[in-house]
């Protein structure tokens, strides 16, 4: 194993599957971007590379020229004033993006670019002294890209016992810290399905679940029963059905995305959007049908693009609307995370800081 580290007492989240018993929903944040670098968060740190993602960036330019852009960029995106301004913002859960390779030269393989341990520990310092909860999620794997790992589940042992590693790492170092929600062992996966004659190309779910039953049993052994165990719904929610179940799995989620922003509206205006949030409680009650507790662990403010007739303001008081909708039918979901806190242009309709700025706090629940 790749090292411990134990502070503080433990007790949270929930324990069980049983709604009755599981606390309210958690609201939360992702901190995309951070650790885990993403072009459509911070573009400055792509232009004119030409590169769409942190392995192809760190081949881009001279090594100490990158890596001393990057240390930059860690030590000011994120800060420990971000955490007190999420918490006063009346979110309660960070969603934390970290590479495979956040133990750096102590981990089982070499990444693009140096760990970040150092950075994962002050999160969950800063979130502590916030009162904030932290969720782990291992957004990229070895040998592997997420949308299409198929050397990673299948032909490559060695890229899926890194991966493994790695998350045992991760669960047995943050243990014992009393803000410590749970980890996600990968991030965004695609799974493979099929309607009618059409296949939709992506993992085969046998070798998803394969995976998951397998990390779950890694997270047990070093953190034990207190941490959620979640685990991405690879844009099936109707494929999960009696997975893990309560009677021998303690403490797993099952986690969809939900983003309608490359859909059609199918109408103009309100009626449009509603359409939309029943789309999303479709998804959700497909998802509640595996069993599990579902989060949403990524949601936005964007719509689909609007007829050219709209204006800018329009389209603003729109998505204050989608957004209001959204948060009322994620309403007795295990938690949902908002995509994300910070951009560098200030997105509006990603940027939890302009989309949720004019909800008030009791407005979550």
């Amino acid at each position: 194993m790749l090292g411990t580290r134990s502070t503080g007492e433990g007790g949270r989240p929930g324990e069980r599957h049983d709604d009755a018993e599981r606390p309210r929903t958690l609201h939360g944040v992702n901190l995309s971007g951070w650790l885990v670098l993403e072009p459509w968060v911070t573009p400055s740190l792509f232009a004119g590379t030409g590169a769409f993602d942190e392995a192809t960036l760190a081949n881009s330019m001279e090594s100490a020229r990158y890596a001393s852009m990057l240390a930059k960029h860690r030590e000011t995106f994120i800060t420990e004033r971000d955490f007190a301004s999420i918490s006063a913002r009346g979110l309660d859960t960070v969603r934390l993006q970290v590479p495979w390779f956040v133990f750096g030269e102590k981990g089982p393989m070499p990444g693009p670019s140096a760990g970040c341990l150092s950075y994962v520990d002050s999160a969950f310092d800063w979130a502590e002294a916030a009162g904030v909860s932290v969720l782990l999620d291992v957004a990229s794997a070895p040998g592997a890209d997420p949308s299409s790992p198929t050397s990673f589940f299948g032909e490559v042992e060695s890229f899926r016992n890194a991966m493994l590693d790695v998350v045992g790492a991760l669960a047995a170092r943050y243990a014992d810290r009393s803000n410590f929600c749970g980890i996600e062992p990968i991030d965004e996966v695609r799974g493979r399905s099929r309607k009618g004659l059409s296949v939709t190309e992506g993992v085969p779910p046998h070798l998803l679940r394969n995976l998951y039953r397998d990390a779950y049993e890694v997270v047990r052994s070093c953190a034990g029963e207190r941490p959620v165990f979640v685990v991405h719904d690879a844009g099936i929610p109707g494929a999960w059905r009696a997975f893990m179940s309560p009677s021998r799995y303690v403490n797993v989620w099952l986690d969809g995305h939900i983003y309608h922003y490359s859909e059609s509206m199918n109408a103009a205006g309100p009626t449009g959007v509603r359409r939309l949030v029943d789309d999303s409680a479709a998804y959700l009650a497909r998802a509640r049908k595996s069993g599990l507790p579902v989060m949403v662990g990524e949601w936005s403010a964007a719509l689909p693009l609007a007829d050219a007739g709209m204006t800018p303001e329009g389209r603003i008081a729109l998505e204050r609307v989608f957004t209001a909708g959204q948060l009322s039918t994620f309403a007795g979901s295990a938690a949902w995370f908002f995509q994300t806190w910070k951009t560098e242009a200030r997105l509006s309709s990603w940027d939890a800081r302009v989309a949720l700025s004019s909800f008030e706090r009791g407005m979550f629940d």
